[in-house]
């Protein structure tokens, strides 16, 4: 059976959104504190760079291990094996040297990279006849997720009195909730992922890896990745250079996200009802180009600016994920084509947070590397009207 016939009922759908919740803050947090870390452990803006870097690049790296990882184990199993490690790396960053900080953003950034494949591929498993339901419900997940982190670490690290290990460390806690959870799930029979990632993959790696369509689905979803990983890494710095609080600058954060919880909810349920996405992706990619240039000419009114950006920003990943369901004749080249966007998009998503660090180490100022994301955002909006089209990978 597919869809919400299975016997699984809402207790899954709160497990897959418990679960997606924790895809964002182990990344997202640091960007509030990243100043104090800065100014803690002697860092330059390249390093901090690096080290916003590193979890997008786990993503890519580890996006072609999760196929494995489910057909062996199951999906179940793997998705908590994943959020296992996670609570690892949470556990890291509390080690009082830089070493442990950069080794726990890495083992929390594999884990992601894991859950980033294996949620979409059982929301397609389970829910395929409610797909733009539950993948807005998990893009939800995802924003809701980083908005959390973004607004929440500075105020409850201060009312907790913790220093920004700590503070990092709190998110921890979802992690723990979100294994508690998956416990009984994990412990369940289970086909080893067979009708996600079984039959017929091999046939199906082969067609996307050389279809140009495959191509640009991958480009939209490393462009929007690195818009919103890139943003989510220095907007607070980018707010206290132009004369805001480190607070208030989690608070615009926060805000983005908030954003982002609407265009993520939106946009899978218009599209999925759409034979050509072209235009619902060229309205959001024009979004986040407005908001970018606002927010480097126009400060002043950067709660605007980042609102927009949001919608856009949570509209696109809700669309690149839709675009690898649609894009895709069944369940085979679904898996493979997310395998490859989600593998080859997030290895050049890595690019961003470092390269907006470089770009501002070489200018000591932020208009340029914002111009930079605007760039980026016109070829996701060249990729998107490609892939937005009606066709499938073959």
């Amino acid at each position: 059976m597919s869809g919400l016939r299975r016997p699984l009922g809402l207790g899954a759908v709160l497990a897959i959104v418990l679960a997606a919740l924790n895809l964002r803050p182990a990344v997202v947090a640091i960007s509030p504190l990243l100043g104090e870390i800065r100014l803690d452990e002697g860092l330059s803006a390249t390093a901090a760079g690096v080290l916003t870097t590193l979890p997008v690049l786990c993503f890519g790296l580890l996006a072609p291990v999760a196929p494995v990882l489910a057909r062996r184990w199951g999906l179940e199993r793997a998705l908590f094996v994943s959020l296992v490690v996670l609570c690892v790396g949470f556990a890291l960053r509390l080690v009082p040297e830089t070493w442990g900080l950069f080794a726990g953003t890495v083992v929390a950034g594999c884990a992601i990279g894991l859950g980033n494949v294996l949620l979409p591929a059982l929301i397609k498993r389970d829910f395929a006849d409610r797909i733009g339901l539950m993948t807005g419900l998990y893009s939800m997940a995802l924003s809701g997720g980083a908005a959390l982190a973004a607004g929440l670490t500075l105020p409850v690290a201060a009312a907790a009195g913790l220093d920004w290990r700590g503070a990092l460390a709190t998110w921890g806690v979802l992690a723990v909730l979100g294994v508690l959870v998956w416990v009984p799930r994990a412990l369940r029979p289970d086909p080893a992922g067979s009708t996600a990632f079984g039959a017929g993959a091999g046939a199906a790696r082969s067609a996307v890896w050389r279809s140009p369509l495959a191509w640009a689905v991958t480009v939209v979803m490393g462009m929007q990745s690195l818009s919103f990983y890139a943003v989510n890494a220095w907007l607070p710095e980018i707010m206290v250079a132009q004369g805001w609080t480190p607070e208030a600058g989690g608070w615009l954060l926060a805000l983005c996200n908030l954003a982002g919880i609407l265009g993520s909810f939106v946009t899978p349920v218009l599209a999925g009802r759409m034979r050509r996405q072209r235009g619902i992706g060229v309205v959001l990619v024009v979004l986040v180009g407005t908001g970018l240039l606002g927010l480097a000419l126009a400060p002043g009114a950067a709660a605007l600016w980042v609102v927009l950006v949001g919608l856009g920003q949570g509209g696109g990943i809700s669309l690149a994920l839709t675009l690898m369901a649609l894009r895709a004749r069944d369940a085979a080249h679904t898996s493979e084509l997310s395998g490859m966007a989600q593998s080859a998009g997030y290895l050049l998503a890595a690019t961003g947070p470092l390269g907006l660090g470089l770009a501002h180490d070489a200018t000591g100022a932020w208009t340029l590397p914002l111009l930079l994301l605007v760039a980026a955002a016109a070829v996701q909006g060249a990729a998107v009207w490609f892939a937005g089209r009606d066709a499938h990978v073959h």
